[in-house]
């Protein structure tokens, strides 16, 4: 399992059309294996754009990169972004949410350790 990063900077005047094409293409990536994405825009520089999703293995990314919509994203929208863009494959190290477990912390409470059990003894 890894998660992709690709950063995205819009030319002058097109961050709104790249931000609206990013958030067509980017829910493809289900279609081709993707358990998740995310595109987040930063708040600083409106021109720059991080599309993330997290693939099972590298050939499912690999198939969405290079698919049809893909290919026509790039083509149609070539003139609204800096290029070269330059994915990063990564693993995910740690992740976390909040939930509504008693626990507070987004986990499921752990289970009581047994007697003798834990590290201790």
């Amino acid at each position: 399992m890894g998660v992709v990063h690709i950063p995205w900077y819009a030319n002058g005047f097109r961050h709104h059309k790249l931000a609206d094409a990013l958030a067509g293409i980017a829910p493809i990536a289900l279609r081709y294996g993707a358990n998740w994405y995310q595109v987040h825009r930063y708040r600083d520089d409106l021109y720059k754009f991080l599309q993330v999703a997290e693939f099972d293995n590298k050939f499912d990314f690999d198939r969405y990169w290079a698919g049809p919509e893909f290919t026509d994203f790039r083509v149609i929208c070539s003139s609204w972004y800096q290029v070269p863009v330059l994915y990063s494959w990564s693993d995910l190290v740690a992740t976390g949410a909040l939930g509504s477990e008693e626990n507070g912390n987004g986990t499921a409470a752990a289970a009581p350790a047994e007697q003798g059990g834990g590290v201790a003894g």
